[in-house]
């Protein structure tokens, strides 16, 4: 039974390997403690998108470039939607000097490893993070 889904709402991405990146997003969720996944939806959208949600269920008046919500009913088996905005990845990309294929696979494992339990509130936990972040993009972009 398949996991892991991908959609685009109003902005279209292209992911290649999805078999793979599937499979590599269940293998980190599992080498992080996450012994069993319900489901893991990514859901691609535009900035507008991704603002409406950031207002009504975060009151937050901001562009970001994801948004996570664990939707586990219970301890035992992990669900969780992760909103990407495409917008903002692009232009993160360009501002960071990398490509939008690093970038973008930085924000899938980002989301992944909220689910985790990794925060990125305070300086260590944002190091932590883009370590654990940086660790994944090597492996899996080899």
């Amino acid at each position: 039974m398949q996991v892991v889904h991908f959609f685009d709402v109003d902005k279209k991405v292209t992911l290649r390997n999805r078999i793979c990146l599937k499979a590599f997003l269940v293998s980190l969720l599992k080498k992080e403690g996450v012994n069993e996944t319900e489901r893991l939806t990514y859901i691609f959208c535009s900035d507008n998108y991704l603002l409406h949600i950031n207002r009504q269920f975060l009151e937050h008046d901001f562009y970001t470039d994801i948004i996570t919500f664990n939707l586990s009913s219970n301890t035992e088996k992990l669900h969780g939607e992760i909103y990407i905005s495409v917008d903002r990845v692009k232009d993160n990309a360009h501002s960071l000097g990398v490509s939008f294929k690093k970038e973008l696979h930085r924000v899938i494992f980002h989301g992944a490893l909220h689910l985790c339990g990794y925060k990125d509130k305070s300086k260590a936990q944002k190091v932590l993070m883009r370590k654990r972040e940086d660790e994944n993009l090597k492996t899996y972009l080899k």
